[in-house]
């Protein structure tokens, strides 16, 4: 729906992020608010983005929580916000009323004390419902325009990739509030209800025989803790409707509902600075990005960055990059709250974190010089790499690069940190790499059945077989997981080392649910196909920006330098087959080769029926889908592939 409503709004589709005439949308789905497990809570976020580069991307981002439930219990399936705001605002959601408000008292306030404010300010006007209303707002890093500013709702659920809190605060608009008190009808409760029995059932763990053990996050499935820096008294938080609970509430309060990159990008350097002990740092800084409404991965990789500057001697008290931070107290509060401060505020060289550290490189000058010697790794469309190396896990590096920003879609994550994280324990990673393979081939329909999509040795990574996987994922993530909403660490799930032949509920459970639900007789093939269409409607978006063949590529350190690994990623083990026999293979070594990487994209381009001397979409293709109307715009501005 997103893309649909962009399409059809935004006429002039090469306008940048900041410009009035971006549309941001905020949609919900058919299962929002409901018992589908993973799949209740998600909201997706869509517009022109302002942290991609050399374009601005027509992108996406996505969070948890309770705002999409709350949405659908008002009554409203999705928001457009067009335009922009003479004074800073807020909307007001209340059931069906809608009101745009006054906010300039709320203006510079973080991202938690508007919310507190929001809630102290209209109170429970829903007497039948307890709920605070739920709210999505920006912090000082979006009212500055920041291109690396999220969106925030509750303490740690972020929209945090494309600097959409940038492009709200160029529109005045600081936060949206909504409370609901309806209810969402299921056309077949009884089958939901059915479905979820046979889920438990079939693929649910038993808890009484759960291995916390930290090798049990690798050699078996458990319920997904993305907490890094785990405190010591502590319960599961889940977001609403979901039975997983990934998030962390803890005696102490710091770092509640953040997961993942934001409780990680401080690890390490509190326990650097105090000879090995973790601190309260590591937690009140995950915080502190939360309140100030700034990417985590951005402000990891960037502090990453400016520490290797600063140590080389270009970066410091008067040096060559004049940089005022004391990184003599990096590992404390102080210091992370100044970093922090400096980007949210644009204060001092703050104004150059500000632009994304891709961005700021280039006003020193030292952008072509630090993407060779990979210091700064930033790999495709000016946007900090996630982890998932294009050298070694190609399908997400493949993913990124042919679309609009970091993926950030763990769909096949498992293939490498299952067997990784066994092997580093001593164990031996079960189950066995050719019964994986088989399990996941015949689940990639409509490819089913060919088990060379799952092979990553360096000979079959630019194979028309790892294009089919590239496409399949795409279209998957299109529909079931950013449409759909299916939350990206429930699904899909392949492998479930919990059931007698490990076979997971992907393929069946995503539509089981869905029907359940809307009534529908929608197929996973159907879905898969609907994925297919909202991605060439994408490709055609990118295309009347500017998008060319020419300029996917990665940056060079991924073509020149060797992948030897990091942290958790020191040891990258993935499928693969070697002398015709399957096996877990060491990946870490390789760079891409850029000539067989243009092989690839004109192999991949052929199988999406794109042109493959520009990547743009061809009539043939968009007709069959059902586009006409996009062909012929393509064709009026002479961007239709032949």
């Amino acid at each position: 729906m997103g893309s649909a409503v962009f399409w059809d709004l935004v006429k002039d589709k090469t306008i940048g992020g900041f410009d009035p005439r971006n549309i941001v949308t905020i949609m919900t789905s058919p299962l929002s608010g409901t018992l589908v497990p993973g799949a209740s809570s998600r909201t997706e976020v869509q517009g022109i983005g302002v942290q991609s580069s050399p374009i601005e991307w027509f992108t996406r981002s996505n969070f948890g929580g309770r705002f999409a439930p709350m949405l659908k219990y008002a009554g409203w399936d999705g928001i457009v916000i067009e335009g922009k705001a003479d004074k800073p605002v807020w909307v007001d959601i209340r059931n069906g009323k809608v009101e745009i408000r006054d906010a300039r008292h709320l203006w510079g306030l973080d991202t938690w004390k508007t919310q507190q404010e929001i809630w102290k300010e209209i109170g429970n006007p829903e007497q039948s419902t307890a709920q605070r209303p739920a709210v999505l707002t920006i912090g000082p890093a979006g009212e500055n325009l920041g291109r690396v500013a999220c969106l925030i709702h509750d303490a740690g659920n972020a929209s945090g990739q494309g600097g959409f809190g940038g492009v709200w605060g160029s529109k005045n608009l600081k936060a949206i509030s909504v409370i609901g008190t309806g209810s969402i009808g299921i056309a077949d409760p009884k089958g939901l209800m059915g479905a979820r029995l046979w889920a438990q059932e079939k693929y649910a763990a038993d808890l009484n025989k759960l291995d916390a053990s930290w090798y049990g996050r690798f050699g078996r499935k458990r319920p997904q803790l993305l907490f890094w820096a785990t405190h010591g008294k502590a319960r599961l938080q889940a977001c609403i409707g979901c039975q997983s609970g990934c998030k962390e509430r803890s005696d102490t309060g710091y770092g509640n509902e953040s997961t993942c990159e934001e409780t990680a990008f401080y690890v390490g350097y509190d326990k650097w600075k105090h000879g090995g002990k973790q601190t309260s740092a590591t937690y009140i800084a995950a915080d502190l990005l939360q309140k100030y409404g700034i990417n985590a991965f951005e402000a990891s990789r960037g502090l990453a960055y400016i520490l290797a500057l600063q140590r080389s001697g270009v970066l410091g008290y008067g040096k060559k990059i004049n940089c005022a931070l004391d990184f003599r107290q990096l590992g404390e509060i102080e210091f992370v709250d100044r970093y922090l401060n400096m980007i949210s505020n644009r204060k001092g060289i703050g104004d150059d974190f500000a632009e994304g550290f891709f961005r700021a490189a280039k006003r020193w000058g030292r952008l072509e010089e630090d993407l060779k010697t990979g210091i700064l790794p930033y790999s495709y469309w000016g946007l900090p790499e996630h982890g998932y190396d294009p050298r070694a896990e190609v399908e997400w590096g493949y993913g990124s690069i042919l679309g609009d920003r970091d993926i950030n879609e763990h769909d096949f994550n498992f293939l490498y940190t299952w067997p990784s994280g066994a092997i580093w324990a001593g164990k031996t990673p079960q189950p066995p790499a050719e019964q994986v393979v088989k399990i996941v081939a015949e689940k990639l329909v409509p490819y089913e059945n060919d088990p060379l999509m799952l092979d990553f040795s360096t000979d079959n990574i630019y194979s028309e077989h790892m294009c089919k996987l590239v496409a399949w994922h795409r279209h998957y993530t299109r529909f079931w997981k950013e449409s759909v909403l299916y939350c990206d660490h429930r699904w899909p799930e392949f492998i479930n080392s919990k059931v007698p032949g490990y076979r997971g509920i992907t393929g069946e459970g995503e539509p089981r649910f869905f029907n359940a639900v809307t009534g529908k007789k929608l197929s996973f093939l159907d879905g898969m196909e609907l994925g297919r269409k909202i991605w060439n409607l994408d490709n055609a978006i990118w295309t009347l920006q500017g998008r060319h063949r020419e300029m996917v590529h990665f940056s060079d350190y991924i073509y020149n330098l060797p992948y030897k690994g990091y942290g958790n990623f020191t040891m990258y083990y993935l499928p693969g087959r070697e002398q015709g026999r399957w096996d877990y293979i060491r990946v870490n070594g390789r760079c891409l080769d850029r000539a067989k990487f243009e092989e690839f994209k004109t192999q991949f381009y052929k199988l999406e029926g794109w042109d493959t001397q520009s990547g743009w979409p061809k009539r043939k293709t968009l007709e069959s889908l059902g586009m006409r109307s996009v062909a012929d715009e393509l064709e009026n501005h002479k961007k239709l592939g032949t």
